[in-house]
């Protein structure tokens, strides 16, 4: 995951995280959210992404900016989940794309750095209603990580 970032900053608890994307559109602050959730006695940190309306205060995580730099925001992700996991390395965290398309792209992410990813983190896909350790051929409904 040596590819260009953005340079984020975060809030004192480590649960939101912001950054601005530059390009053709001009420059579109992103937010990353980091929200507890709990399912059968397990907690997990959901991870939440989106453009922020600076007007409402809103995140939207259906905008879609086409802003030229898709692989740089990525990166940006992957990176901000790896400092959220330094600072709480005992959680896991899941993702999902707000559509298909936004999920499976994430997939594509997970699978150009799987080698790089797997040296820090466990990454799993859910797929046929079971997680399972992701393999790089399979169509995953949505990811968890954790620090290993």
């Amino acid at each position: 995951m040596n590819l260009g970032h953005y340079q984020f900053k975060t809030n004192h608890s480590h649960l939101d995280f912001e950054f601005e994307s530059v390009g053709p559109k001009g420059k579109i602050k992103k937010i990353v959210r980091f929200s507890p959730q709990n399912a059968n006695g397990i907690t997990y940190f959901n991870l939440g992404f989106g453009d922020l309306d600076t007007e409402t205060g809103i995140i939207s995580d259906l905008s879609k900016s086409n802003n030229g730099d898709r692989e740089k925001i990525l990166t940006t992700i992957a990176r901000i989940v790896l400092v959220f996991t330094e600072h709480f390395p005992d959680v896991m965290v899941y993702a999902q794309g707000s559509t298909p398309a936004r999920t499976r792209l994430y997939q594509m992410g997970i699978s150009g750095n799987i080698d790089e990813i797997q040296e820090i983190l466990h990454v799993y896909g859910y797929t046929n209603g079971k997680w399972q350790l992701f393999e790089t051929k399979v169509n995953y409904e949505a990811f968890l990580v954790s620090r290993k």
